[in-house]
């Protein structure tokens, strides 16, 4: 089933259960849980606590269900403790992760701090991006390599994630593990399955080997690893934008702009924000071809959107996009030529995640 289908099976009660309750911060009292919020992933709720004061606590609970629920939470709590211990006010605090003790439908919740946030306001570009290129700088990779310690998701899809010396390595098996997601989703289409064999075995090489060649160091930085303005707001306690719903690794710091040139990403697509992160991070080098490492990028994204989204005309962008690098960096016969005329970038075309849904 999907979400609507089980809030509406659910008929309004949250499906509390004790081990939440367990994972709650020690001599904190449970009162109450309510929905809150909305996700096309997982079913959200407020819960309200009693303090060791006596005074109200808020907390913020998600649950989600079987194999796909306990990677795509346990995901989110490991990425969330790695954002919270670099930088404690970019995030909720997380608490706890865990599986349900009631018996039925294997279920899974992730709990955290709640915090009140205005999550329709763009960011302040300077103040956001400037705390997000903090925090690619503060983070170290525990292995000093490329990759994370468990899966993490992107939406319900899993990314790869296994650690890599090479940055060009880890990311065509990010990449190439999204496009096996879209293609059992979405079917066969030659001439995409003909660019997805040339980006990966010869554009990628091209584009990324570079970064860690002739002496050049590229560090594995923690990104949210699916950021757009949908997964972010503004504390409206503090004035402080935030981050939330994290699928992270340790990458290149730039893999974190490659969302923004997707059409889910509205306003951060905006080249103010990019230009505002590049003044507080500058691209690595080669710098002439950062556009070109952010169109790369941007294509992880926006094939896993399509395969969470079958029919999504981001597949379609995927492919152009995919045409341009290959024509530019290894030209073959067998696919289109890439057309100006059809890129969202370019465009300025848009749209608005799971609209289709009911759950914006």
């Amino acid at each position: 089933m999907t979400i609507k289908e089980i809030l509406a099976h659910l008929g309004g009660v949250f499906p509390m259960d004790e081990a939440v309750v367990e994972a709650l911060p020690p001599g904190r009292t449970f009162v109450s849980v309510e929905h809150f919020g909305t996700s096309a992933w997982t079913i959200t709720g407020r819960i309200t606590a009693l303090g060791p004061d006596n005074s109200e606590e808020y907390y913020f609970v998600k649950i989600a269900y079987g194999e796909t629920g306990r990677i795509m939470l346990g995901g989110e709590y490991e990425s969330s403790k790695v954002i919270y211990e670099t930088m404690s006010d970019f995030i909720p605090e997380p608490f706890g992760y865990g599986k349900y003790h009631a018996p039925g439908p294997e279920t899974y919740f992730y709990l955290s701090e709640f915090v009140d946030m205005d999550v329709t306001t763009p960011p302040d570009p300077a103040e956001f991006t400037s705390r997000l290129a903090r925090l690619h700088k503060m983070s170290k990779s525990p292995t000093g390599k490329f990759g994370f310690a468990v899966q993490t998701c992107d939406g319900d899809r899993a990314h790869v994630v296994d650690w890599q010396d090479s940055w060009a390595v880890f990311y065509r098996n990010l990449f190439l593990g999204v496009c096996e997601l879209d293609l059992k989703r979405n079917g066969p289409w030659p001439e995409y399955e003909r660019a997805i064999d040339q980006v990966a075995w010869k554009v990628i090489p091209r584009l990324l080997d570079q970064l860690q060649a002739d002496g050049r160091v590229l560090k594995p930085c923690i990104i949210h690893g699916d950021l757009w303005e949908g997964n972010m707001g503004i504390n409206m306690e503090t004035g402080d934008s935030l981050l939330f719903d994290a699928g992270s690794y340790f990458a290149h710091n730039e893999m974190e702009l490659g969302h923004w040139r997707c059409e889910f990403s509205s306003v951060f697509r905006s080249e103010k924000y990019t230009k505002a992160y590049l003044s507080h991070y500058p691209a690595a080098e080669p710098s002439e071809e950062f556009n070109d490492r952010i169109r790369l990028y941007s294509l992880k994204g926006a094939i896993n959107y399509s395969a969470g989204h079958p029919g999504s005309d981001l597949r379609k962008t995927a492919y152009n996009n995919m045409c341009f690098l290959c024509e530019k960096y290894a030209p073959i016969e067998g696919i289109d030529k890439y057309d100006p005329l059809i890129d969202p970038a370019l465009t300025g075309a848009s749209i608005v995640p799971h609209l289709a849904d009911g759950l914006i």
